[in-house]
């Protein structure tokens, strides 16, 4: 397998604050798009509905779980589209990805509000791509 190179595009202030980059470009390495990810329980398998905070928490945990099983890391993923039901909480996502990508490579990430999911009590949805 070729050896993986990844390059973070610099964003402008807007993006930095943001926390995403504005493209990310690899060679080598495998692609592994992951399905839409959900949580209504932790770890633990408390409830979590309506928890925002919360099901970030264990989407992200979820995420890094399966990359793990393939031999990659939360610190693979270079793309993401991320549904949440209300706008209000885009700041809080923003935050909790910053605290996630701490060493600034965030991946190209699109932030999308939607009125529903397919099940009562889920706040968002992260869909993404890792290069492992």
């Amino acid at each position: 397998m070729i050896e993986k190179k990844v390059d973070y595009v610099q964003g402008n202030a807007f993006q930095k604050s943001r926390a995403f980059s504005p493209a990310v470009v690899v060679s080598g390495g495998q692609t592994v798009w992951l399905a839409g990810q959900t949580a209504t329980v932790d770890a633990q398998g408390h409830d979590i509905c309506g928890d925002f905070e919360k099901q970030v928490d264990a989407i992200f945990a979820l995420i890094d779980q399966t990359l793990r099983t393939l031999g990659g890391s939360l610190s693979d993923l270079v793309s993401m589209t991320v549904f949440i039901n209300d706008p209000r909480y885009g700041d809080l996502f923003v935050q909790k990805r910053k605290e996630i990508f701490k060493s600034g490579h965030f991946p190209a990430s699109a932030l999308i509000t939607v009125s529903q999911f397919a099940r009562p009590g889920m706040m968002l949805e992260i869909q993404s791509v890792a290069v492992i």
